[in-house]
């Protein structure tokens, strides 16, 4: 799977060019998280048209970038994240994003960023959503 990140110096009204620039190439947006961190933006989106979504971007002057992600399925119940963040720890890999995506009765979907995918995905092959 893959996410597009974008950061952005805060202003009102970014969100709705962001959106607005991906409907205006037919891109559905199926997740989004934005958040202010002091004065930039940061906007982490999953699309169904990456390429379409990075080309409407650049068009409108956007920085984004896409980076491909491991989702994972575990149990949504305390300390099963921490049991898997554990596992990254302890091979030194370190992860650039960690975004829970969707709760479904007892297991969450949790994507995961990392320099290092190859052996990230060989970290976490007994929970991960293929």
């Amino acid at each position: 799977m893959k996410q597009i990140t974008i950061v952005e110096a805060d202003r009102a009204g970014l969100a709705a060019d962001i959106t607005e620039a991906l409907a205006a190439a037919n891109v559905n947006i199926d997740s989004i998280d934005a958040e202010s961190v002091g004065s930039a933006m940061i906007a982490v989106l999953t699309v169904d048209k990456y390429d379409e979504a990075l080309r409407a971007l650049a068009a409108k002057g956007f920085q984004a970038f896409s980076e491909e992600v491991i989702v994972i399925q575990v149990e949504d119940r305390p300390g099963e994240l921490a049991r898997i963040m554990r596992r990254f720890k302890d091979a030194n890999i370190n992860l650039r994003s960690i975004r829970p995506i969707r709760r479904s009765g007892t297991k969450s979907f949790v994507a995961l960023g990392t320099e290092r995918t190859k052996e990230a995905m060989e970290l976490v092959k007994d929970v991960m959503v293929s």
